[in-house]
């Protein structure tokens, strides 16, 4: 999404979206979602490990979600991101301020800037 297209989508009735806030508290609470996002996967350390289940060749082990940044990479097809609303975004086919208020939703929190 082109950045003058992202900034009008952030907005809700003159709201902005909270986009760094949100990010922090679902980092803290990686623990909570990911494996939901990502049910066929596995704790090893500080990292969620798991297959992609968007593609038809699920090699083992190649999606890797740090639980404690939230960061994220798909080494099988050089995707990644650096927070769980961008993976929201990518395992579901959302924009960015839709993932970030799903995610704001599942944190039950207010999803804007005060």
């Amino acid at each position: 999404m082109p950045p003058n297209l992202r900034a009008k989508a952030a907005c809700a009735y003159g709201r902005r979206i909270a986009f760094q806030r949100i990010a922090a508290k679902a980092a803290r609470r990686a623990l909570d979602f990911v494996p939901l996002w990502l049910p066929r996967g596995r704790k090893k350390g500080r990292v969620w490990v798991a297959r992609n289940h968007m593609r038809s060749k699920r090699t083992p082990e190649s999606f890797k979600v740090n639980l404690h940044t939230g960061k994220w990479n798909d080494f099988t097809t050089g995707n990644g991101g650096r927070d769980l609303i961008s993976l929201a975004s990518y395992l579901y086919g959302l924009t960015p301020p839709s993932a970030a208020l799903r995610v704001a939703a599942m944190l039950g929190m207010d999803p804007y800037e005060s």
